[in-house]
């Protein structure tokens, strides 16, 4: 049996660390390790503790979760940052993206949605929550400088991995970008692997952010 997946918990509102830490104890496979009150007490439990994921709000006095996942993806790089915001945050997409965030998760979402979240990171995945999904991507979007021409890096990419990583940028799931292009499943979890690969990516969320910068997809485009 494989170890359980480690967790920390940051929000500056002890019920809902409260809240989060019943739903996530209930499964046999995630372990609580520890909770933060801030971004600059998440550094320090990160530090200590070793975690595989960090479940961080954005908005919290003193140091913010945005500030706060750079503390902590510097000081343990192979943690993975969940942000934990509501639908008013817009505004932070961008940065959070750029720090190195692996997804969002809206505070609303039901119980099953922060289980799956915790497990899809840890796991080496990116989680963009269904809900935000599109607001997400056109928000950073709008705010990236664009390129007229793809960019070199996206030379090593097969056609047809760029083909996946323009679904990938529009917020399509593996079985939704294999139904658009007529292959297996198992097919687009390979190219998708190449992809974050051969562009030094870590999860699907970075690999939106390149798809952007990169100017291979631009907002607006059908």
């Amino acid at each position: 049996m494989s170890a359980p997946v480690r967790v920390v918990l940051v929000d500056d509102e002890a019920m809902v660390r409260v809240g989060l830490r019943m739903v996530l104890t209930a499964e046999p496979d995630i372990e609580v390790v520890g909770e933060a009150q801030d971004g600059a007490a998440a550094e320090q439990a990160a530090a200590e503790l070793r975690p595989d994921v960090v479940l961080m709000d954005i908005r919290m006095p003193g140091v913010d979760g945005l500030e706060g996942a750079r503390r902590v993806l510097a000081a343990v790089p192979e943690t993975r940052v969940v942000m934990l915001t509501t639908f008013d945050e817009d505004a932070y997409v961008e940065a959070a993206l750029r720090a190195g965030v692996s997804g969002f998760l809206l505070k609303v979402a039901p119980p099953e949605r922060l289980i799956d979240a915790v497990r899809t990171v840890a796991s080496g995945g990116g989680l963009l929550d269904p809900t935000v999904t599109l607001r997400v991507i056109e928000s950073f979007a709008s705010a990236s400088p664009l390129r007229t021409q793809p960019a070199a890096e996206l030379a090593a990419l097969t056609e047809r991995e760029k083909d996946v990583l323009r679904l990938i940028a529009k917020g399509m799931s593996n079985a939704e970008i294999a139904a658009r292009l007529y292959v297996g499943e198992a097919t687009v979890k390979t190219h998708v692997s190449g992809v974050l690969t051969k562009l030094g990516l870590r999860d699907r969320v970075q690999a939106v952010v390149a798809a952007y910068e990169t100017g291979l997809v631009r907002p607006g485009e059908a």
